[in-house]
């Protein structure tokens, strides 16, 4: 970072000291991991509501029922 840059910075932002030998990720960081927790909050509460939906029983099988053998997918050459 140029010692212009760092200037400008440290102009606009007159409230927060700037200590070049410490990073923390301040308010910004904050709203985002904020954002990103509600979105996954969001999408885990939704993909619940979806799977409440689903029906995990297997319809049966309509030749099973009739007592007919189910033909064979693959011939066996032998």
């Amino acid at each position: 970072m140029s010692a212009s840059a760092s200037l400008a910075v440290t102009h606009l932002v007159p409230l927060a000291e700037v200590d070049q030998n410490k990073v923390t990720p301040g308010v910004l960081g904050f709203i985002v991991f904020a954002v990103m927790a509600v979105a996954v909050w969001g999408l885990m509460k939704s993909m619940s509501r979806h799977m409440g939906k689903v029906d995990f029983k297997e319809a049966p099988d309509s030749k099973a029922e009739s007592g007919a053998p189910a033909a064979d997918p693959k011939p066996h050459h032998g």
